[in-house]
């Protein structure tokens, strides 16, 4: 483990601050609440506060965020503020210091949460999750990333193999995963330049041992609105305007310089501050490498996009006294076509003219210029939405872990908080539904497990289902009858409105259900608003317009069908690719396939709310599965100021995150605890002699039941447990106060005995110092008054007299010595001649001793290799009897697996041949009914034919008739006018004859104007009977020509009939064949059986042989064991007795040096005296000496 210094790290300030800074304010006391005791301020954890409220709260959190320490714990939450700037919080060597630390041991931080998630998975073996909330802005995305970090970095591979691989390792990928997404997925809002537009889940995949595997990610309301539609000051997805910046990119695709000419992504801001397009584009392009995207697959992607921004740019326009529209400017519709790789001509008219089927038939619907725009617009975010789909799709194609590997997941959940809006639509509902059902998943879990420690403490406690607070809301919207369910019944009603939806509404659940109200009048810049709904975190007011056309997200189907036209290696047709249009359905119909309609909405209508309800129910499913981790995020202002707190604003981000729900909740239970041992070490001082019990838990009972006793404490405001003892909220505060009340009067105490024994100290130092004066004084007249008396003078001058008289004695005390001496010396010769003896004695023993012990090492060494070799044959028994048992397991193995897939293959060869037979027969006999079906069809046609021919000859007599009634009416015409040439003749002569000639003219003149009507009647009628006899003629080709074909068929079909009919004896052959592989396979499986019963046999024996073998080597090994004792005995021993040897050696030759150093000494002195002795005999010498001694003292006497 690396050892960290702290204090030296550049974040280690913005996580703990040891100074006490405190602000004062005065305030109205009416508008405060309780304040905690001054060893709370700046508390990590806001759960330990003894007064919970919204003021202590705030007022924490607020002195925290002065100091820049933007994480603290509340409870099981962790609440993170945001800075508005950059901290050094997040370094390699800040994540150092968490790894594998306990909450308590370091200050709160996202890494401790990430840590205790990553050991709870690993010593629980339990998947994690962590749920990241806040509003926009409030940095989720951020710490999303963190988190993610700290997992690839905590579970990836050491520094050493990473550095052998290439670019683009699983921990990269997992980081860059995020890069991608965003690029898509996020856009600028009003609160946050890079807000997420939809909500993600990502699971990182572990191993057993903890390491890095894999991972995957879902999405959850993505707002597809953005790609057409921006509200002032925002922007649309980050990827148009990354698209935009780079110049080859815009050649590529054909888009200007201009992004203002683009409709779709240009109408509110196209910059964001602190934002550099280009670097960002970068960024993107190199997290898909890194991801393994391949170069088609990004052009794809950035094509779709390119293409998108050209269909914003499309223009229609009415046709003049029509319900139709047309095209206005092919130019937008054409590069988009291209882009896509469809046909333009039938993108635009499935746009403007969508066919529908109606009945059996397909018909084209007119559409008028809204209709258009509105299904352009619609095809653009749907387009966009499954592209993001499929980016999610390929992302975790890359990131994707064997299945075998993953062990346990840790899963982090990015996704939007409870919002409440001026305006709430469709998409908050749904916002606030989702994090309704993620704080009932919080109470159920922070409450539930609460309530189990309770009962692990043996707490007597009755049960309470927190739960249930949010479960009438969560059923007044997704229950039958709900807001959601009538909702998507509505969508199928005829004629349905908005209004009627929210009428029945009201008639539902106004006044029937509490969570459901009617709308207070609008404040300010709120909207107006048809209903309202009662959530944990307020009530919303919400606006029903266009729900029914958000909640069907309609379709242009033919517009789907002539996209996936395009090249099915391309993106756009990917991902239409699972889409089913009715004419797919219909095609999978005619080919007998059965096809799911849920794929496409057009076929069995799935509603908007539908998936998203399938999706929470999925993302519920997988949280139930984890062990959560929450986390609060915070936006202190809406001016991005860093260091600025606006309470309100803050306040309401507590209530909708739940954290002051939680605070409330927990005022029910005992949110405070404390070990015996801890709570007998702080509050001994208030029951001293039952504290003095050695057992914590005997004397922290005892404290409490004093401390009740004396109605310090109630008895229900604290509970105590096997460990710990339980205290309601605000009780430790009361503790706290009378612990400083005692300890101030135990300090009063102590500090007025020191003062009284600090005064005595000194009255007894200065009564001292005053004997001691008085000694001294006493002294100096004493020495005076000595000084002068005659007889102390006459002393100190005879003094040095008296010291000639003592030298007799000293010279005899000397020769006593002498002689003391040299006896001493006598005896330490004999003694130094014995240690002599003795020393050489011990060397010649010591040298026995050695040889005796190099022969022992030797024997030593000798049975050391002894013993190795028989380690290695033990090590090689060992190992030739493991290969002999992974041969025999292997075979085995092999063995049953041969034998399974024997059976499982003569198995499904049976089922196939049984299947194939009893297909064939139902084949066999529809093929008997199609030829009994063309019989009666040829039977028929023949009788036609017969029909149709006699009808042709009736129309060839007819025909026949009228033309020898035709040359009848010639020859009368003929005999007529010869008549009239024979009157003309005679005109001259008869009048009258002239006269009826010419009255016979005239009639003769309208029989032939009837008659040539006729004609003209009879020729066209004959005309008519050729081209009907002409269309008889092509019919019965027609007939005859089909009737060939049907006796063609039926050819083909007796030769397929007989062909099968071959197969099927060829199939009775094979199972024949099959059934008699079986039975050798089930012979082969008994071998099989028999020789494994015998390698078992040969097993068991081998192991008996090889237990005997390791029992031997055991008894073996315990003898070696039992020598290597000894001899290391034996060296100890030895070494001892000549470490021994080697201290008497040394002791005796240091007492012959001081031996003789004495004896040289004693010489001396011998040499002295007897010097001495020999001057004392001369009286002359002695006096002189005398006299010198005398004035060797006199001068002595003379210096003092």
């Amino acid at each position: 483990m690396v050892n960290l210094d702290y204090m030296i790290d550049p974040g280690w300030p913005y996580l703990r601050l040891t100074d006490d800074v405190q602000l004062k304010k005065k305030v109205n006391k009416d508008d405060t609440q309780e304040i905690n005791p001054a060893n709370f301020e700046k508390t990590e954890d806001m759960a330990n506060l003894t007064f919970l409220n919204e003021a202590s709260v705030l007022h924490n959190l607020r002195q925290r965020y002065y100091s820049m320490m933007i994480y603290t714990y509340s409870g099981l939450f962790l609440v993170f503020v945001n800075p508005y700037k950059m901290l050094p919080i997040y370094t390699d060597s800040v994540a150092n210091m968490y790894v594998n630390k306990r909450r308590a041991e370091m200050p709160p931080h996202l890494f401790a949460v990430s840590d205790l998630a990553y050991r709870n998975m690993m010593s629980e073996k339990e998947n994690q999750s962590m749920l990241i909330t806040g509003e926009s802005g409030a940095g989720k995305t951020e710490n999303t990333k963190k988190v993610i970090s700290y997992f690839a970095r905590i579970g990836g591979s050491p520094k050493e193999e990473k550095a052998k691989k290439s670019k683009g390792s699983l921990e990269d990928q997992v980081v860059q995963a995020n890069p991608a997404i965003e690029a898509f997925g996020n856009g600028a809002t009003n609160r946050n330049y890079n807000s997420s537009r939809y909500g993600k889940f990502i699971r990182i995949h572990f191993s057993e041992k903890g390491k890095l595997v894999g991972g995957d990610i879902e999405h959850y309301l993505l707002e597809k609105s953005r790609v057409i539609k921006q509200a002032p000051g925002e922007r649309s997805f980050h990827i148009f305007y990354q698209i935009m910046s780079n110049e080859k990119l815009r050649k590529q695709f054909f888009l200007d310089d201009d992004i203002r000419k683009y409709n779709f992504v240009s109408q509110a801001e196209i910059t964001v501050p602190g934002m550099d397009d280009t670097e960002e584009y970068g960024i993107t392009d190199n997290a898909f490498d890194i991801m393994h995207f391949e170069p088609n697959e990004k052009n794809d992607l950035y094509k779709i996009c390119a293409a998108i921004m050209h269909m914003g740019n499309m223009t229609f326009k009415q046709k003049p006294r029509e319900e139709q529209a047309e095209a206005d400017d092919l130019t937008a519709a054409t590069t988009a076509s291209k882009l896509f790789e469809v046909d333009m001509e039938q993108f635009i008219g499935a746009l403007l003219k969508p066919k529908i089927k109606v009945g059996m038939e397909w018909v084209s619907k007119g559409q008028n210029i809204q209709q258009v725009e509105w299904a352009v617009g619609a095809l653009a975010k749907a387009i966009y939405a499954r592209m993001f789909g499929w980016l999610i799709a390929r992302c975790n194609k890359t990131l994707a872990s064997n299945p075998q590997d993953s062990a346990h997941w840790i899963g982090v959940l990015d996704i939007a908080g409870f919002e409440i809006f001026d305006n709430n639509s469709f998409e908050q509902l749904w916002i606030n539904f989702v994090n309704e059902k993620l704080q009932q998943y919080f109470n159920h879990h922070m409450f539930v497990l609460e309530q189990e420690e309770y009962k692990r403490e043996g707490i007597q406690w009755e049960f309470i289902d927190f739960g249930l607070d949010l479960q009438s809301c969560i059923d007044l919207i997704e229950k039958p009858l709900g807001i959601v369910s009538m909702l998507d019944e509505e969508c199928i009603v005829p004629k349905a409105s908005d209004s009627s939806y929210v009428d029945k509404l009201h008639t539902q659940h106004l006044g029937k259900h509490p969570n459901f109200q009617k709308p207070r009048p609008p404040k300010g810049k709120q909207g107006p608003a048809h209903f309202a709904i009662v959530h944990y975190a307020g009530t919303v007011r919400y606006s029903a317009d266009s729900w029914l056309d958000k909640n069907k997200d309609p379709l242009n189907d033919s517009v789907v069908a002539v996209l996936k036209t395009s090249d099915k290696k391309n993106v756009i047709y990917l991902i239409w690719e699972d889409y089913k249009t009715e004419v797919d359905r219909e095609a999978d119909a005619s080919r007998g396939k059965t096809t799911e309609k849920k794929k496409g909405k057009s076929g069995s209508f799935m509603t908007v709310s539908m998936m998203y309800r399938e999706s929470l129910n999925s993302l519920m499913s997988m949280l139930h599965q984890t062990h959560p981790h929450f986390i609060r995020c915070i936006i202190p202002n809406e001016q991005k100021k860093s260091g600025v707190i606006e309470a309100p604003l803050v306040l309401n981000q507590l209530t909708c995150n739940g954290v002051l729900e939680g605070i409330r909740i927990c005022r029910k239970g005992f949110p405070n605890r404390m070990v015996f041992k801890e709570f007998k070490y702080r509050y001994a001082i208030l029951a001293a002699d039952e504290a003095s019990e050695p057992d914590a838990e005997a004397a922290s009972k005892k404290m409490l039941e004093k401390l009740s006793a004396t109605n310090k404490l109630q008895l229900e405001n604290f509970k105590v447990g096997s460990t710990k003892v339980f205290f309601k909220a605000g009780i430790l505060a009361r503790l706290e106060e009378m612990r400083d009340h005692a300890l101030s009067g135990i300090i009063t105490k102590f500090q007025s005995a020191c003062r009284g024994y600090l005064g005595r100290c000194d009255a007894k130092r200065r009564k001292g110092q005053i004997s001691a004066v008085l000694k001294v004084q006493d002294n100096v007249r004493r020495w005076i008054v000595l000084r002068t008396w005659a007889w102390f003078k006459l002393y100190q001058r005879v003094k040095p007299l008296l010291v000639g008289l003592r030298s007799n004695a000293e010279v005899e005390a000397l020769e006593k010595k002498i002689k003391d001496m040299e006896e001493s010396q006598k005896t330490e010769n004999e003694n130094r001649q014995k240690l002599e003896e003795e020393l050489r004695k011990k060397a010649e023993d010591f040298e026995n001793l050695k040889n005796s012990l190099v022969h022992e090492k030797q024997e030593r060494d000798k049975k050391q290799k002894d013993i190795e070799a028989l380690n290695e044959k033990l090590r090689e028994e060992a190992l030739r009897y493991e290969d002999l048992k992974i041969q025999n397991a292997a075979k085995q193995r092999k063995m049953e697996e041969e034998l399974k897939a024997q059976q499982d293959k003569a198995a499904a060869e049976k089922y196939e041949l049984e299947a194939a037979i009893t297909k064939r027969l139902s084949e066999v006999d529809e093929i008997k009914q199609q030829l009994s079906l063309q019989k009666d069809q040829n039977s028929a046609l023949l009788q036609q034919k017969k029909v149709i021919e006699g009808e042709k000859q009736d129309l060839a007599d007819m025909v026949e008739n009228m033309k020898l009634k035709v040359e009848r009416i010639e020859e009368q015409r003929k005999r007529a006018a010869e008549a009239l040439a024979d009157a003309e003749e005679r005109i001259a002569a008869e009048k009258r004859a002239k006269e009826e000639a010419v009255k016979s003219r005239r009639k003769l003149e309208g029989e032939y104007k009837q008659l040539m009507d006729q004609f003209e009647l009879l020729t066209q009628s004959a005309k008519n009977t050729d081209n009907d006899y002409k269309r008889r003629e092509a019919e019965i080709a027609e007939w005859r020509n089909k009737a060939h074909e049907d006796a063609n068929l039926i050819t083909k079909l007796q030769i397929n009939l007989r062909q099968l009919i071959a197969r099927i004896e060829q199939l009775e052959e094979e199972l024949e064949t099959a059934l008699r592989s079986k039975n050798r396979t089930e012979r082969l499986r008994l071998e099989a059986q028999n020789e494994l019963d015998a390698l078992q046999a040969i097993v068991a024996e081998t192991t008996g042989q090889l237990d005997a073998q390791m029992h031997l080597n055991k008894s073996r090994q315990q003898e070696v064991t039992d020598l290597h004792r000894e001899l290391e005995k034996k060296s100890m021993s030895h070494e001892t007795h000549i470490a021994d040897l080697c201290s008497m050696q040394w002791l005796t030759l240091n007492n012959l040096r001081n031996l003789s150093q004495q004896a040289a000494f004693l010489e001396n002195e011998a040499n002295r005296v007897l010097d001495f002795r020999n001057a004392t005999k001369n009286p002359s010498s002695v006096l002189s000496r005398s006299y010198s001694t005398k004035e060797f003292y006199k001068s002595d006497l003379d210096d003092l």
